[in-house]
């Protein structure tokens, strides 16, 4: 073990607990991220493991642990979410802050995202669906993320939140630099832009307020007064941040799944009926999220000697593959008893997108094989796959016969 690494151990973690694994270079064969991950699982891998890269943390690999680190805000703080830790300079509420201070900013974005309002976003995300893909069926092959999952949920985020087209790829940019950064500084700098221009939106809808989200929330209140600039543009810009790329990311994993497995479209063509289950499932089964949490003093946690200021990494993938709470987690079953799962956290900071989330998702599966049954991979194509906070397929190249209608 090389000095620098030996540096980044520190004197309570045992040799025994040391594991090198690094969550922005995961080596993934053939664009299956989540086989990759489930490495983990190796026999010989402590459930909990040490790893020293991205400044030295802590990794939960098993689903009964994830899910309590995600509930456990008393023990494991928010205050931090990111590896390396010094990379949590911008704090952002609610998703920054811990119980009871979490609840007066959550409480603001729970009508936003509202069964009622979802429904209300629900008729426009179909005819959006429809109408992307009979705009590229016609060609017999598209490019999956960059044609359709890039287009969909965030072509219905950017309305909720009343912000023009033509800024769509700028924000994606930004969002993709946040989550997957290529440094640190391309990071910050991505940092600056949202906040930048997260600002501008609030001082655009507080001097001309709308029935969009940023309007709501620059009008809100917070302990009895008007909500501040100071907390409400960050607010925005983690908004802007979660809106622009979980989704996206969730829905290409499900699609290059479906596009490797005729017999799982087979089942949801015949049986539209299990496509609820179906979203179910493909969620617990392709999650993209690896989130942090801190420690928030001393302690011992299953008997792992675990620091003030350690940080624990969760990734939920981790969760929905595990066999000691899924039968067969490896395999896809749309007639599995609905599972608890990490996909979306647990506890206080559960995503607060959830439903809309696996409203889009149904959305896509319901028009997507209406129209295109039967569709695969192109052959001799990659997937491409970035490793990060979220990981993601950057292509899916996806072809299909095209049949007289």
């Amino acid at each position: 073990m090389s000095h620098s690494v030996a540096d980044r151990i520190p004197p309570h973690v045992p040799a025994a607990l040391v594991h090198e694994f690094d969550l922005y270079n995961v080596e993934v064969a053939d664009g299956d991220y989540h086989a990759a991950l489930k490495r983990l699982h190796d026999p010989g891998i402590p459930d909990i493991f040490w790893t020293p890269k991205n400044g030295g943390h802590w990794v939960a690999t098993r689903g009964e642990d994830i899910y309590e680190i995600f509930k456990d805000a008393q023990r494991f703080t928010s205050q931090k979410l990111v590896v390396p830790a010094e990379r949590n300079t911008h704090r952002m509420p609610p998703i920054f802050l811990d119980p009871p201070e979490h609840t007066k900013y959550r409480t603001l974005l729970s009508p936003l995202l509202s069964p009622k309002a979802v429904s209300a976003l629900a008729g426009r995300a179909r005819e959006q669906a429809i109408e992307l893909i009979e705009g590229f069926y016609p060609r017999g092959r598209c490019e999956f993320v960059g044609e359709f999952a890039q287009h969909l949920p965030i072509g219905i985020f950017m309305r909720m939140v009343d912000l023009p087209v033509e800024d769509r790829e700028k924000l994606l940019a930004w969002a993709d630099q946040q989550v997957r950064p290529s440094g640190e500084a391309e990071r910050e700098q991505s940092y600056m832009n949202i906040f930048g221009y997260a600002a501008q939106k609030v001082k655009e809808r507080r001097a001309n307020p709308g029935p969009d989200a940023i309007s709501q929330l620059t009008k809100a209140q917070v302990d009895g007064r008007p909500i501040t600039d100071e907390e409400v543009i960050p607010m925005v810009a983690l908004v802007l941040i979660g809106g622009l790329d979980t989704v996206a990311s969730a829905m290409g994993f499900a699609a290059r799944f479906l596009a490797t497995s005729p017999a799982h479209r087979r089942e949801l063509i015949e049986h539209p009926d299990r496509i609820p289950a179906a979203v179910e499932e493909l969620l617990r089964r392709f999650p993209v999220v690896n989130q942090g949490r801190m420690v928030r003093e001393d302690m011992q946690y299953k008997g792992v000697e675990m620091k003030a200021g350690d940080m624990v990494v969760m990734p939920t993938t981790l969760h929905g593959v595990d066999d000691r709470q899924f039968d067969d987690p490896m395999a896809v079953n749309f007639q599995r008893r609905t599972p608890i799962h990490s996909t979306f956290g647990n506890g206080a900071h559960r995503c607060p997108g959830s439903l809309l989330a696996r409203t889009e998702i149904k959305i896509f599966l319901e028009e997507w094989l209406k129209r295109i049954p039967d569709f695969r991979i192109e052959p001799g194509r990659e997937c491409g796959v970035r490793a990060g906070v979220n990981a993601t397929l950057f292509e899916l190249p996806l072809i299909w016969e095209v049949r007289a209608r």
